[in-house]
């Protein structure tokens, strides 16, 4: 396992980790960073679509990275203008709304879709249908871990994906 992913906190409750601790110290988040955009360098995205919330911190510095720009994509009803939307139930069995501007993306645009955590993919798939449904075209999916599991497997089969997190 990476040195870097010694910071993530293992020692929570809820039943996930938390990845402040990773983003807080300055050299294993700059590690990170540099691990996760690897594969995609070459890509060259034109967006990093970061998922609400702690997607944020991370895909924008992937972003900064990439030399990309941010596309947040937010929780329901937060942005202040017109908006396209998807919904699903995400892993604690909470429906929820994500949406992103109509007016960001164009037409084969390259976007890189960054989480901290994916465990059942339901959140980046709805990203994924969001962008897509706007023309882009979803270079890959990054994330602290990707859950190996039946649901997430669609996901790694269609998409190029970086996890750095390997289970014990």
């Amino acid at each position: 396992m990476k040195r870097y992913l010694s910071k993530v906190d293992t020692a929570t409750t809820g039943g996930r980790y938390d990845v402040t601790p990773l983003f807080a110290d300055p050299q294993a988040f700059d590690a990170l960073v540099t691990d996760l955009a690897a594969p995609f360098e070459a890509s060259a995205p034109d967006f990093v679509a970061c998922l609400d919330a702690l997607g944020f911190i991370l895909g924008t510095a992937l972003a900064r990275h990439l030399g990309a720009g941010v596309l947040p994509v937010r929780k329901g009803h937060k942005l202040p203008t017109a908006t396209d939307f998807e919904t699903c139930v995400d892993y604690s069995g909470t429906q929820k709304r994500l949406e992103i501007r109509k007016d960001i993306l164009h037409p084969g645009a390259k976007v890189l879709l960054v989480d901290d955590w994916v465990e059942t993919g339901a959140q980046a798939a709805a990203a994924i249908r969001l962008i897509e449904r706007q023309g882009a075209v979803v270079v890959g999916i990054a994330a602290v871990c990707i859950d190996e599991t039946d649901k997430t497997l669609p996901l790694r089969q269609k998409y190029t994906v970086r996890s750095v997190w390997e289970p014990s």
